[in-house]
């Protein structure tokens, strides 16, 4: 399977969003990742659809929309108008989870489900067959910045083998504290699709940081599949 990059602009300039875009762009990155927090289900408050539909303008970029909130099936319509083609949300707050994602498959977006740090995979076990992509956090979310759980490496090779099992491509998603000394390995342990934020932009040149962790990401991913 091919490996991604999605580069979150959590970390970005808000005041120069258009081209911190074009940064991206530039360096390679394959998906655009947009943190949408609540301030009720994550401790902090973000960015909504308008900042969607402000990022489409810029970029043909993919964009994947993250719903960190607390109903987001009241929302879904809104942020795939807004132009996000994938939408993902959080197993922890659907008792319906095989109903929202059907809800997003019928808007004509992929369907993502993501699980917080101390959230078993196995909460998927009755819709792995469903989901487009499995969003593993590796930190606990919220805020940019912080360090990655060493754990995450086992998780994703869970997920990984479920998807497997179920004879599924859905792609296995990290996002959370990485960055070059550990992007070669989440992609050995499974993921195809690798959110990074601060290690891009907080670098001195986000260009040039982008276009390494893609080609660490890349190189690993060939590693992985020549075994």
């Amino acid at each position: 399977m091919n490996v991604r990059l999605a580069p979150s602009i959590l970390s970005a300039d808000f005041a120069a969003l258009g081209e911190a875009v074009a940064t991206l762009e530039r360096g390679g990155a394959d998906v655009i990742h947009l943190d949408v927090m609540d301030g009720h289900f994550v401790p902090n408050l973000t960015i909504g659809p308008a900042a969607v539909k402000a990022v489409r303008r810029v970029t043909k970029l993919p964009l994947e929309a993250h719903l960190m909130i607390s109903d987001p099936d009241r929302y879904i319509d809104i942020f795939a108008a807004a132009g996000a083609q994938t939408l993902t949300v959080h197993a922890e707050v659907l008792p319906h989870l095989h109903r929202t994602i059907q809800a997003i498959k019928r808007l004509g977006c992929r369907a993502g489900v993501a699980l917080n740090p101390s959230t078993p995979p196995s909460v998927l076990s009755e819709v792995i067959g469903d989901v487009d992509l499995v969003l593993v956090m590796s930190v606990n979310p919220g805020f940019g910045g912080q360090a990655f759980i060493p754990n995450t490496e086992s998780k994703l090779q869970r997920v990984r083998q479920l998807l497997d099992a179920a004879g599924s491509d859905a792609d296995v998603e990290v996002d959370g504290g990485i960055g070059p000394g550990n992007i070669a390995q989440v992609v050995t342990a499974g993921a195809s699709l690798i959110v990074v934020g601060s290690a891009i932009f907080e670098q001195p040149d986000p260009e040039q940081a982008t276009r390494a962790l893609r080609a660490r990401a890349v190189e690993a991913a060939r590693a992985r599949g020549s075994r």
